[in-house]
């Protein structure tokens, strides 16, 4: 599987073969779903908190004599039925939302989404990004060349969620200078996961043969 490598100015600069073990996977719904889904409740961090009629001070004494008022009888004035009394079923901070991934799930789950983008033409291969300041002018204009490759003419204008662009390490100059747009995030190949490339349109690879390299690792570790 062959596809062609970008500069900076959106021009072709090479090809790269792609392993079809990772870019030529079939789509499996389930399977993203339920890493998806997964990790963004592993990611969840939770707040809201209701106190139950336990917890909520006071109550303690019988509101009126159990039998002769004609009322109805109540034991607190801390019941969930009372103004002001604990909450029935409601959120808890104590309540664990975690689940449990496989490793070879997840390296499963990244590698079908990425065939699905290689197919639907929304992988685009740069063969580096680099600047020599935190420059956001040169940035925008990276974005207009690499909009002018086929298949990408969406990549600048598009306004929410454009594009995910994967570099090698860490890169101040390449980080800072996309800062300012809403519409595209900077991250090293290493964090690479499918419930964030899933979110954006575009998937923009820089230096792919470590790229690729590292992608196809991840089922080869134990």
């Amino acid at each position: 599987m062959e596809t062609k490598i970008y500069n900076q100015k959106g021009k072709e600069a090479g090809k790269i073969t792609l392993p079809e073990e990772v870019f030529g996977l079939p789509w499996n719904a389930d399977l993203v779903h339920q890493v998806v889904t997964s990790m963004l409740a592993n990611a969840r961090t939770p707040v809201a908190h209701t106190k139950t009629r336990g917890e909520i001070r006071g109550g303690g004494k019988k509101p009126w004599k159990q039998k002769g008022t004609g009322r109805a009888r109540h034991g607190s004035t801390r019941s969930p039925i009372w103004v002001g009394g604990g909450v029935t079923h409601g959120p808890r901070n104590d309540k664990i939302y975690a689940r449990k991934i496989n490793r070879k799930m997840k390296a499963k789950a990244l590698y079908t989404i990425l065939s699905k983008k290689a197919k639907d033409g929304e992988i685009l291969f740069v063969d580096a990004l680099s600047f020599s300041a935190p420059k956001t002018v040169e940035a925008k204009e990276v974005l207009k060349n690499l909009s002018s490759v086929k298949g990408f003419d969406n990549l600048f204008s598009k306004r929410k969620n454009s594009a995910y662009i994967a570099i090698n390490g860490k890169d101040v100059n390449v980080s800072k200078s996309f800062n300012n747009f809403g519409n595209v995030e900077v991250d090293s190949i290493t964090n690479i996961n499918p419930a964030t490339i899933l979110n954006y349109k575009y998937l923009v690879i820089a230096d792919p043969e470590n790229a690729v390299s590292f992608i196809a690792g991840k089922l080869a570790k134990k």
